[in-house]
């Protein structure tokens, strides 16, 4: 059974803490989301695009899936300001 994402949102951009790592997404309609929340909505097929996988430390995130473009990548997207993050 497929889900329907047709409402689902896509992420735009990220931001980044000091160690480059992802730690909030802004997305298409401007909102800016947690890892936290976004894993949240990511296991609710609210966020296209992404699947939720688990670190070697055991801590969830996002990746995106393969669809061929390389440029598709969370890591590629633009970086957003910190200070953005609520």
């Amino acid at each position: 059974m497929s889900i329907d994402q047709t409402f689902a949102h896509t992420i735009v951009s990220v931001s980044k803490d000091k160690n480059g790592e992802i730690v909030a997404y802004k997305l298409e309609n401007g909102e800016v989301i947690s890892k936290e929340q976004a894993v949240i909505m990511a296991k609710q097929s609210s966020i296209k695009g992404v699947s939720v996988a688990i670190s070697k430390l055991g801590e969830e995130f996002l990746k995106s899936l393969p669809d061929g473009d390389i440029n598709n990548n969370l890591e590629n997207l633009p970086v957003i300001e910190s200070e953005n993050i609520e």
